[in-house]
């Protein structure tokens, strides 16, 4: 569908998050056999560690004993946790092995132990009904994994709510006004868009002809091609991935040679990858690389691309940590919707339509 209007508003209000989703917990080179990572994802604490034959686990970070947090115990054995506190130990299922000073184990001495998946370099976790937790609902990332991509990433700890960042991403127009000195231009805005959904994915569909390419990508055309002048065809396909992942499609080609059609040889195409885990309702960890397809062997070009991206990443951070600080200040404040809001109305609704599902549609506390 194409969207000339977004007529209806949204309240200011900060929904939950779905349960029954996978979500990043992080990335898999910090999950280690060697000690225990603690990280809080959709409200519940984890511990997340790797069994002796790699396999990573997720157990509830508090002991079942006096609630004393796993995450700062040790790993013992093949796949154990011992309790820091009085040396309760658990297996990566979440039941207790053994017992200080007793021999017969407490049949309900368990701790909650999680759905994992390791898919695209990260580590997924599932909160909600294990029954639900099919593997085949991880979104779609496979550019972190595939060796016709190559790039790197990071992650931010972002002071805000998940949705914050997500409507962040489904509208681009803000790069005119947020980084004008790298990836912004005034034909954002003024070019149109298309919106197209179904029950779980929403795309947003930008092109801008025969424009001047902004500093980042005139940059990025001259690693591909030297000495590259001239107009460009830009374009911005954002994918979103129920929950909380937004795979944006991105990049320039020497105008009129045919990208919009898909011909894309005369020009530099790149992936940025984004999945954002809630950590409370008004904090998130944003798990995000930026990927290419070109100049592969370049570790200068990944490098130069993941500083960059970065220092853009950073402008987003401190615009979302004012936001937030602002709702916060006016909670009873409304939303009022542009039409390039559509993409980032569409997600609300499926978010909305999930948490209607489970029962937990409800705003944030304090607000």
């Amino acid at each position: 569908m194409t969207v000339s209007a977004a007529k209806s508003t949204t309240t200011a209000k900060l929904m939950s998050h779905p349960l029954n989703a996978w979500y990043v917990a992080a990335w898999d080179h910090e999950v280690s056999s060697k000690g225990i990572l603690a990280r809080t994802v959709a409200g519940r604490p984890l511990a997340i560690y790797r069994t002796a034959d790699g396999r990573a686990v997720a157990l509830a970070d508090a002991c079942w004993h006096r609630l004393a947090p796993l995450s700062q115990g040790k790993l013992i054995g093949k796949d154990e946790i011992q309790c820091p506190y009085h040396g309760l130990r658990y297996n990566s299922a979440g039941r207790c092995t053994s017992m200080p000073a007793q021999e017969t184990l407490n049949p309900s001495a368990t701790v909650p132990s999680f759905p994992v998946v390791e898919q695209y370099r990260y580590v997924w976790v599932w909160l909600g009904d294990p029954t639900l937790a099919d593997p085949s609902l991880v979104p779609d990332m496979h550019q972190l994994a595939s060796p016709e991509w190559a790039g790197d990433g990071e992650t931010i700890h972002a002071p805000c709510n998940y949705q914050l960042v997500l409507d962040n991403l489904m509208d681009l127009t803000h790069e005119e006004f947020v980084h004008s000195s790298s990836i912004g231009q005034e034909e954002l805005s003024e070019s149109e868009f298309e919106v197209t959904h179904d029950e779980n994915s929403v795309t947003v569909t930008r092109w801008m002809h025969n424009i001047d390419a902004p500093p980042f990508w005139l940059k990025n055309m001259r690693d591909k091609f030297p000495g590259f002048e001239g107009k460009v065809d830009r374009w911005q396909i954002i994918h979103y991935y129920f929950p909380s992942t937004i795979c944006i499609d991105v990049g320039v080609a020497e105008a009129g040679t045919g990208a919009p059609e898909g011909d894309r040889s005369r020009g530099v195409n790149g992936y940025v990858m984004n999945t954002i885990t809630p950590e409370s309702e008004r904090s998130s960890h944003y798990f995000w690389a930026f990927m290419r397809n070109y100049r592969l062997d370049s570790q200068l070009i990944t490098t130069q691309l993941r500083n960059g991206v970065h220092g853009v990443f950073g402008e987003d951070e401190a615009m979302l940590q004012a936001q937030q600080a602002a709702i916060d200040a006016n909670p009873d404040y409304e939303f009022y919707s542009l039409n390039i809001d559509a993409g980032g109305m569409w997600v609300r609704r499926l978010l909305e339509r999930a948490l209607e599902a489970e029962g937990r549609l409800a705003a944030a506390p304090g607000a």
